[in-house]
C-alpha cells in the first residue's frame, strides 16, 4: 500500500514573514552542538597528555556526552511541545554555554566525564527544538525540505569548523580552549533568537509524566553502558544486570505511553513505515560513521604526524560533501524516489569505509581524501531526506516528540557505535608488543604512547611507536570494515523499509 506523505493543513500563512532569518538561528543551535561534537576527537590526544586518563575514561569522555542526550531528548522534546520550544530552545543554549566552561577548565579524567553528562542534559534541550520549529515555520513542504537541508548543512558545516577552529586554537592554547568556542555562539543565539523565534506549543499537551522520563532516562543509559562493557569487557553479572535493568526500564516506557492520556511519545508513530525506516536507518548509519568519526583524527595526528590544524584541514571534504548533497537532497528525492536517494546515499557510504581498511601511515592524502567526500555526500543525502519524512510524519503538535525520536537514533547510534567500534580499536591496540620499560599508560590509548616515547631514550621510543601505531591502524582497520557492513546491510534494509514513500509536493 503506497504511505503518501500529504502537507499538515493550517489556519496560518503558509509563508511565514521573517521564517528565513529565524532559520538562521536554529542553524547558530546546530553549529553549536556539531562543533563541540567534533573539536573533541582533535583535542584528545592533548587530553591523555595532561589528564592521563585510562583507555577506559577516555571512551567514557567521548561518549557519556551521548550517553545523557540520548536518554533525555524524547522527555526534552515532550518538554519543548508542553512549555515552548522557543523557551527551552534559549534556556538550553545558555545552559550549553555555562556547562562549556566547566568542561574547558576541568583538572581530572572524572571532572570532564562529569562535565561532559552535564552538557549532554544542555544539549538534549537543543536539536528536538530546532527540528520541531522548522516544522513550525515552513509549511511550504519545498521551502521545508530546503530548510532541513540547511539545517542539515549546518551541522556538517560545524564538523569542518570544528576541527579547524579547533586545531587552531590547540596549536596556540590549550586543549580546553576548544569548548570556550561554544560562548560567543551562543551569545549571538539567545540574542537574536529572543526577537525573531515564534514560540509554538501543543496548545492540549497533558502533563509532563516524571516516571516517563525517568524509565526513559535509566531505560537508554542502562542498555547503552552494558553494550559498552560487553565490548570493552566480555559479559561480567555485572553488565548483563545493566542490560537487563536497561531493557526492563524501556519495556516500562513503551507499556506507560500505551495507557498514558497524553504520553511523552505517542508509540503509534512507529505504525507508519517511513517513520520507522527513516528512524532505523539514522540509528545504524550512526551507529556504523562513528568508530571512524572519533578515531580518524587520532590517526591524522598520531600516525600520520598532522599538527591539528592540518588534520582538520583534512576532514574539509567530509563537510564539503555533506553540505552540497543536503542542499539539494530534498530536490533529487522528488525527481527519483526516496527510497533510491538514502539507499544510494548509505551504499557510498558503506562503500567508502571499505576503502579506510587499506589506509596506513603512509597512505596519500588523496585517497583518504576522496573518501571522506564521499562519505559526506552519502551523508548529505541519507540524513536530510530521513529527517524530512520524519518531520512529515506527524502532526504540527507532536513535532518536538518526532523530533527527539530522530535524534535520539542519531545520539544512541553515535553512543553505541564508540562504544562498539571504539572497543574494537582498543581491544586490537593494547594487545601490541612493547619494548622493556614502557609504561602501563601506553597499552591504554595511542596519546598515552606518544607521551610515553617522549621519556624513554630514541631507539626504545621508536620501537614502540612504531608497534603502537600498527596496533592501532589494525584496530581502525576492523572498526572501518564493521561500519562498512553495518551501512551496507543498512542500505539494503532503506531500499525495503522505504518502499513507496515521497516526500510532500505543494499544492
Amino acid at each position: 500500500m503506497t504511505s503518501t506523505l500529504q502537507p499538515a493543513r493550517t489556519t496560518e500563512a503558509v509563508k511565514r514573514p521573517g521564517r528565513w532569518l529565524a532559520l538562521s538561528v536554529l542553524v547558530l543551535a546546530v553549529l553549536l552542538v556539531a562543533v563541540d561534537a567534533t573539536v573533541l576527537g582533535l583535542a584528545t590526544p592533548y587530553i591523555s597528555e595532561d589528564l592521563e586518563p585510562s583507555g577506559t575514561q577516555l571512551l567514557w569522555i567521548g561518549d557519556v556526552y551521548s550517553f545523557v542526550i540520548a536518554g533525555l531528548l524524547v522527555s526534552m522534546g515532550s518538554l519543548g511541545d508542553r512549555i515552548g520550544r522557543k523557551r527551552i530552545l534559549l534556556f538550553g543554549a545558555t545552559a550549553f554555554g555555562a556547562l562549556s566552561v566547566l568542561n574547558a577548565y576541568a583538572t581530572t579524567p572524572e571532572a570532564l566525564i562529569a562535565a561532559r553528562a552535564l552538557l549532554g542534559v544542555a544539549g538534549a534541550t537543543l536539536m528536538p527544538a530546532t527540528l520541531a520549529l522548522i516544522r513550525h515555520l515552513f509549511h511550504d513542504p519545498r521551502e521545508r525540505s530546503l530548510a532541513v537541508g540547511i539545517w542539515g548543512a549546518a551541522a556538517s558545516a560545524g564538523t569542518a569548523v570544528g576541527p579547524i577552529v579547533g586545531g587552531f586554537l590547540l596549536e596556540h592554547f590549550w586543549w580546553g580552549s576548544v569548548f570556550l568556542i561554544n560562548l560567543p555562539v551562543m551569545a549571538v543565539l539567545v540574542l537574536v533568537g529572543i526577537r525573531t523565534l515564534p514560540e509554538s506549543r501543543n496548545p492540549d499537551p497533558g502533563p509532563w509524566d516524571l516516571p516517563s522520563v525517568l524509565l526513559s532516562l535509566v531505560g537508554m543509559i542502562a542498555v547503552v553502558y552494558a553494550v559498552k562493557e560487553a565490548a570493552a569487557h566480555g559479559f561480567a553479572w555485572p553488565t548483563l544486570g545493566a542490560g537487563v535493568l536497561g531493557a526492563a526500564a524501556l519495556y516500562g516506557f513503551v507499556r506507560r505511553q500505551l495507557t498514558l492520556p497524553a504520553p511523552l511519545l505517542d508509540m503509534r508513530l512507529f505504525r507508519n513505515r517511513g517513520f520507522s525506516g527513516a528512524v532505523l536507518a539514522d540509528l545504524l548509519t550512526v551507529l556504523g560513521l562513528s568508530g571512524l568519526v572519533f578515531f580518524l583524527s587520532q590517526f591524522l595526528q598520531l600516525v600520520q604526524d598532522r599538527p591539528p590544524f592540518e588534520a582538520g584541514l583534512a576532514e574539509l571534504p567530509a563537510a564539503i560533501g555533506a553540505v552540497a548533497a543536503g542542499l539539494v537532497a530534498g530536490r533529487v528525492a522528488r525527481r527519483f524516489s526516496v527510497r533510491a536517494v538514502v539507499s544510494g546515499g548509505l551504499a557510498a557510504i558503506g562503500l567508502a569505509l571499505a576503502v579506510i581498511t587499506v589506509i596506513d601511515a603512509s597512505t596519500g592524502y588523496p585517497l583518504l581524501g576522496a573518501a571522506l567526500l564521499v562519505v559526506g555526500v552519502g551523508a548529505g543525502f541519507s540524513f536530510t531526506v530521513t529527517a524530512d519524512v520524519i518531520l512529515s510524519a506527524v502532526p504540527k503538535d507532536q513535532a518536538g516528540a518526532a523530533s527527539a525520536v530522530s535524534e535520539t537514533a542519531y545520539e544512541l547510534g553515535a553512543a553505541l557505535g564508540i562504544a562498539v567500534l571504539g572497543s574494537i580499536v582498543t581491544g586490537a591496540y593494547r594487545d601490541f608488543t612493547a619494548p622493556a620499560g614502557t609504561p602501563a599508560g601506553a597499552h591504554e590509548s595511542l596519546g598515552g604512547a606518544v607521551e610515553a616515547a617522549s621519556h624513554l631514550p630514541a631507539p626504545t621510543a621508536d620501537t614502540l611507536l612504531t608497534s603502537a601505531r600498527e596496533a592501532f591502524v589494525h584496530g581502525l582497520h576492523l572498526a572501518s570494515g564493521a561500519g562498512a557492513a553495518v551501512l551496507l546491510v543498512t542500505a539494503a534494509a532503506a531500499w525495503f523499509l522505504l518502499r513507496n514513500q515521497h516526500l510532500e509536493s505543494a499544492d
